[in-house]
C-alpha cells in the first residue's frame, strides 16, 4: 500500500530525512517512533500530502500523495486544527462535507463511547478529549490507510486503554494503520510492526513478533537500546 524509496527531505541544509526505503502492506497496525527531530511528523506529512519538497519515489495504492491519495489516507495531526468555536456536532457536519467517505453516525456512537457531549464547543475541551473527538473523526472515515501523530499524548493513562480498544475493535485489517508515538510500552501490544527514525534514518524495521523472538526484547527496551 505504501512504497517509498531513497526518500530525502532536506530543512536548512539538514537532512531530516536520509535515504529513506520502506514498503508497508495492508493488515497491520505499525508504530513509527523515534525520538523528537528523529523525523516521523515530516514522513507523515509526506505520506498525507501536505510536503512535496522531497527527494525520492512515495507512492501510495500507485499514487503519488496529493489530490489522488487524499481518498486513500485519513490523517490526524497531533491537533485539531478547527475553529475553537466550534460545536462538536458542527466539527461532525464540516467532516460530512469535505470526506464523502465519513460516517456521521458511527462517529456519535464513538463520541458517546468517550462519554463526551456533542454540545460541547471545541475550546471547552481538555486535551485529553480533543485527542479522543480527533480519533473519532479518524475512524468515522472509511479510508484503506489511517496515520495517527501523536494520539494519545494528553490522554490520561486511566482513558489510554479504552482509546486503544476502541482503534483494535475499529480497524479494518484489510487497511493499514501507521501510529507515530513516543507511548511505547502502551502502545506496542496493538502492534504488528516497528519502525525506528534516527535523524532521519530508518534504523530498525522489524514485526514485532520478530523483536520478542530474535532479540528477546519488547518493543520499549528494543527501542531504548537502539537508540
Amino acid at each position: 500500500m505504501i512504497d517509498i524509496k531513497d526518500l530525502t527531505m532536506v530543512y536548512s541544509g539538514r537532512a531530516v530525512l536520509d535515504n529513506v526505503n520502506l514498503s508497508l502492506d495492508q493488515g497491520q497496525i505499525v508504530g513509527l517512533l523515534g525520538e523528537n527531530g528523529s523525523g516521523k511528523t515530516t514522513l507523515i506529512r509526506i505520506l498525507a500530502g501536505l510536503e512535496r519538497n522531497y527527494q525520492g519515489d512515495v507512492s501510495i495504492c500507485g499514487n503519488r500523495p496529493g489530490s489522488l491519495t487524499n481518498d486513500i489516507v485519513a490523517y490526524q495531526p497531533d491537533h485539531l486544527p478547527l475553529d475553537e468555536n466550534l460545536k462538536i456536532e458542527e466539527v461532525c457536519s464540516v467532516y460530512s462535507i469535505f470526506y464523502d467517505d465519513f460516517d456521521s453516525n458511527k462517529f456519535y456512537r464513538l463520541l458517546n463511547s468517550f462519554e463526551i457531549s456533542k454540545e460541547l464547543k471545541i475550546k471547552e475541551c481538555s486535551k485529553g478529549m480533543k485527542e479522543k473527538i480527533q480519533i473519532a473523526l479518524t475512524l468515522s472515515r472509511k479510508s484503506k490507510i489511517y496515520i495517527l501523530d501523536e494520539p494519545m499524548s494528553g490522554i490520561d493513562p486511566k482513558s489510554r486503554k479504552i482509546v486503544l480498544n476502541t482503534i483494535i475493535d475499529n480497524f479494518d485489517y484489510q487497511g493499514l494503520m501507521i501510529i507515530s508515538t513516543h507511548l511505547v510500552l502502551e502502545v506496542e501490544k496493538v502492534l504488528d510492526r516497528a519502525l525506528f527514525l534516527d535523524n532521519g534514518k530508518l534504523v530498525v524495521n522489524e514485526s514485532v513478533d520478530d523483536i520478542r523472538e530474535n532479540h528477546h526484547m519488547g518493543v520499549e527496551e528494543y527501542f531504548t537500546e537502539v537508540l
